[in-house]
């Protein structure tokens, strides 16, 4: 099945795929340690006094141990708005560590910024994390009068973090009417895919359509 990467398309906030090779190369991000309080009370009140105070609560996960800290809004708007999508140079009380942003909490109705999750990265450690799927093409069975559904948005991927790009491109010109596409029938260099092999990525159903003109062929 052909399949090729796109290391430089645009990429919205919420997705959870990144594009660490971008010509503009790292993002350097400074973050201050914070203490996690002992009761979950105290926590709450912790952190609502952090967001009040134009502070976001973080932490970073994947080195040897789990560190909590604390980046202001303003310095991580450029990463988490901006189109182009960079390895962060995260510093925390003189510390550099290379990461990748894992996850983005928002507030539902505001939109602002809750929480971050970032993940320590190596250029020799492998990482899983979702990519978002492109189908591109035109599906055989669509031009015989069928409807191609995309059932898996994204896939998830095991690889070293320079590998993974920002979205997948599968080619479905081949495929036919009634057929489907299973994560077993793909393959990107340089990455494992981590669904199961016969999960259904994306499918050409028939519509009435097409079974009113295969009753009459």
């Amino acid at each position: 099945m052909q399949t090729r990467f796109c290391r430089y398309k645009y990429k919205s906030y919420l997705c959870t795929a990144f594009n660490p090779r971008t010509c503009d190369g790292k993002f350097q991000l400074e973050g201050k340690s914070r203490e996690v309080a002992a009761t979950s009370a105290d926590q709450k009140r912790a952190l609502k006094a952090m967001r009040k105070n134009n502070e976001i609560p973080a932490v970073l996960y994947g080195g040897e141990k789990v560190s909590h800290f604390t980046i202001t809004k303003d310095s991580v708007r450029n990463l988490v708005y901006s189109p182009e999508i960079f390895v962060v140079e995260l510093t925390i009380d003189g510390k550099k560590t290379m990461a990748i942003v894992k996850d983005i909490q928002f507030q539902p109705v505001t939109d602002a910024i809750l929480h971050m999750d970032f993940l320590e990265v190596s250029e020799n450690k492998p990482v899983v994390m979702e990519v978002p799927v492109v189908l591109e093409g035109h599906a055989e069975g669509v031009k015989a009068g069928g409807k191609l559904n995309l059932q898996m948005r994204k896939l998830k991927v095991k690889a070293l973090y320079t590998a993974i790009p920002e979205k997948l491109f599968i080619n479905v010109d081949h495929l036919g009417l009634g057929k489907t596409m299973q994560v077993g029938a793909l393959h990107f260099e340089g990455l494992e895919l981590m669904n199961a092999k016969n999960a259904v990525v994306c499918a050409v159903q028939l519509t009435r359509a097409a079974r009113g003109a295969q009753a009459k062929a």
